[in-house]
């Protein structure tokens, strides 16, 4: 049907046409119904009423929908191996202080939180990056706020940090981590310094890093984006992010009734834009491409 649209991940679907114009067209059809009856056989047939979701980020890939697949089964291989598979993000920055966020909150009558009339702040005023790591196996978050940069480096130092605090004591006996990425930001495909960070981070664990980055332009398709990040905005809705403590306090008390559970850290450390990986530095990252669409899937081994 040309006017449906849908995550090819999900079941879930949704249609341009209006319930009243689709009724219409069933009567001309000889179908008597209300648009009441219409949008409950919508609900039947797993559809809902969607809003604009920013994702396109250019021309779709040719291999797109082939990647997916390539994903989702080396996941389901891997998640019945028993193996650790993690999905990473970093989640949009946040300003810090008093400014409005997003969301609705039950609050008494006519008493809302007042925040600053704009949100329009000069580079003074602190950010947070909140770079996230979804274990898929066990439904449980890590979130790493950074204070300063969102570059290769961070995310690096957030998959480490994550390793160090949690996944070493879960997954002892692990030899390999699967990680899902985007395409780009600070865990690009393209990002010399995302691998290089990642040869130090296999160098220091002993791990094989094999890792899966989604096509251009399909970011929301990652795990994260649906299992952890909805829900910490879901959690802060409505309430100002005044300050860093807080920020952590309610990524840190995000839970769901499916039992996700959520850790979160303050990372103050500084990450300098601008690092250059040099090509002889590059050679030295020991990395094995896929032959299927090397570019997005590859093996990063351990020297030792």
């Amino acid at each position: 049907m040309a006017e449906t649209r849908g995550d090819p991940e999900s079941p879930l679907r949704w249609i341009c046409k209006s319930t009243r114009t689709l009724a219409v067209e069933l009567w001309k059809q000889h179908h008597p119904i209300s648009h009441v009856r219409v949008a409950e056989l919508l609900h039947e047939q797993r559809y809902s009423l969607q809003g604009n979701r920013k994702m396109e980020e250019g021309e779709d890939h040719p291999d797109r929908d082939a990647q997916f697949r390539h994903i989702n089964g080396y996941v389901k291989r891997s998640l019945v191996a028993g193996a650790t598979v993690i999905s990473v993000d970093t989640k949009k920055k946040e300003l810090v202080g008093n400014y409005a966020n997003t969301g609705q909150q039950w609050l008494p009558a006519k008493q809302p939180r007042t925040v600053k009339g704009h949100d329009f702040p000069g580079p003074e005023v602190s950010r947070a990056f909140p770079y996230g790591i979804y274990d898929l196996g066990r439904n449980e978050g890590f979130v790493n706020v950074g204070t300063d940069h969102d570059t290769g480096a961070f995310a690096v130092a957030s998959i480490r940090g994550w390793w160090h605090f949690e996944g070493r004591q879960l997954y002892s006996g692990a030899g390999e981590l699967l990680i899902t990425a985007d395409g780009g930001g600070s865990n690009g495909s393209r990002l010399r310094l995302w691998k290089l960070e990642l040869q130090r981070f296999a160098d220091e664990t002993g791990l094989e890093l094999s890792i899966c980055h989604f096509p251009p332009g399909t970011s929301k398709w990652n795990k994260i984006e649906h299992r952890l990040f909805s829900f910490i905005s879901s959690n802060w809705r409505g309430d100002p992010l005044r300050d860093y403590e807080t920020i952590v306090n309610l990524i840190a008390n995000t839970t769901t009734a499916k039992g996700l559970k959520v850790k979160c850290r303050l990372d103050r450390r500084k990450y300098p834009t601008g690092r250059r990986v040099s090509d002889e530095e590059m050679k030295e990252v020991n990395l094995k491409r896929n032959t299927f669409h090397g570019e997005w899937n590859y093996v990063i081994q351990p020297h030792t």
